[in-house]
């Protein structure tokens, strides 16, 4: 009698396994880096991807467990260098047990700490370049910096940031990806503010009826440019309009002690008010007519005129940085000189003598720009698709 032999039982497949990526860095308290890494988080977890999130924690750690990702707590505010090195032994481990694909750095000291721990483990290695960072005597600081063209992928928050890692580190342009930030646009939509709340506001801050409001946003600090707007207003020499400086000294009270000197000499007690931070900045612009930005040094990609054109408000910004993609000239805004009171003061003469159906138009254009090109959903789905394209190269 002949034995028949058994074929093997096939086992059916599973599902593709979804990548894994861990963000690093140093903690999540505040701010734009930490934001950004939260509402990424969020998109890979929609996505079905696995999201683990490494920092030394913070408020906004919470928000990391919420959207169904993972937070792990190490010291990687640190710059030390025995933490660093001791940070990637746990990075790489943590590499190892949750089988990670992509260690995605964000800040310089978790990076070097990440690429020791991609190095030894053969995870893929990208960074978001957020900065022009402050160059040392040297080459030293340089060198710390650099860490942050080390990925098989490199994202530059703006094109201007792009093209400072390829001038001033040699990063090769194939390698960066411009993935400019996005804010979000169910927060800063001019339809989802109620009334009652911009009244609020306005009895807080003790703005009079009958006023156009220029609003400059920002920490209070030397180059964010208060004293140029202080400068131009001078020039403008009107009493008939209202200038918010909306946000805090964090401290810097010397500065905040000239500000409010430099407004005592100018004689504009009455047109220039600093009212520290604001919680409710949807309702902030909404009070405001134009927004400036009038930063001395180049901003990176700046926020607050991507914000302020998302409520509908016309934006003065300075001439450099990353304000040359944000701003569209004479159709969202205007850019002036960077530290030129004259003329930031003939482009708010400029935009105060418009028609109410000029500023609208301009709003609409304003509002349209910002969706089209720089929401949070859109930064996410560019960055995933960073991603893939390091994967797919494997």
């Amino acid at each position: 009698m002949s034995q028949q032999s058994s074929a093997p039982i096939e086992t059916p497949p599973g599902p593709p396994r979804q990548p894994v990526v861990l963000q690093v860095l140093p903690a999540l308290v505040t701010g734009g880096v930490e934001r950004g890494t939260v509402d990424l988080a969020v998109a890979l977890a929609e996505a079905g991807w696995k999201a683990i999130v490494a920092s030394s924690g913070g408020p906004m750690a919470r928000e990391i467990l919420r959207a169904g990702a993972e937070h792990v707590t190490l010291p990687l505010a640190s710059k030390n260098p025995l933490t660093i090195r001791a940070n990637a032994e746990r990075l790489a481990r943590l590499v190892t047990d949750l089988g990670v694909d992509i260690i995605h750095a964000r800040s310089r000291a978790p990076a070097w700490s990440a690429l020791m721990a991609a190095q030894r483990t053969g995870a893929h290695f990208v960074t978001t370049f957020h900065g022009t960072y402050n160059l040392g005597m040297f080459g030293l600081k340089n060198r710390y910096n650099a860490v942050m063209t080390r990925g098989e992928r490199v994202i530059a928050i703006s094109g201007f940031i792009a093209e400072h890692a390829h001038r001033i580190y040699g990063l090769d342009p194939e390698r960066i990806r411009v993935v400019h930030r996005g804010i979000d646009l169910k927060k800063f939509d001019p339809t989802r503010v109620s009334p009652e709340r911009i009244i609020q506001l306005a009895q807080k801050w003790r703005l009079p009826d009958g006023y156009q409001v220029i609003t400059l946003p920002g920490r209070l600090t030397r180059w964010k440019g208060q004293a140029v707007l202080i400068e131009a207003l001078a020039k403008l020499g009107r009493h008939d309009i209202r200038c918010l400086l909306v946000g805090s000294d964090q401290g810097r009270t010397g500065y905040r002690a000239e500000l409010m000197e430099l407004i005592r000499r100018r004689d504009l007690v009455d047109v220039v008010h600093i009212v520290d931070e604001c919680s409710d900045m949807p309702a902030a612009y909404m009070l405001t007519d134009v927004v400036v930005s009038a930063s001395t040094d180049p901003e990176a990609f700046g926020r607050v005129a991507v914000e302020g054109q998302a409520m509908g408000r016309p934006v003065i910004a300075a001439d450099h940085g990353a304000s040359r993609e944000t701003v569209l000239p004479g159709e969202t805004g205007w850019l002036t000189p960077p530290g030129d009171p004259r003329a930031l003061a003939y482009a708010l003469d400029r935009f105060l003598a418009l028609s109410g159906a000029s500023r609208d138009i301009m709003a609409a254009r304003a509002i349209e720009h910002v969706r089209a090109n720089f929401s949070k959903d859109t930064m996410c789905a560019k960055t995933l698709d960073v991603y893939r394209e390091v994967l797919g190269a494997q």
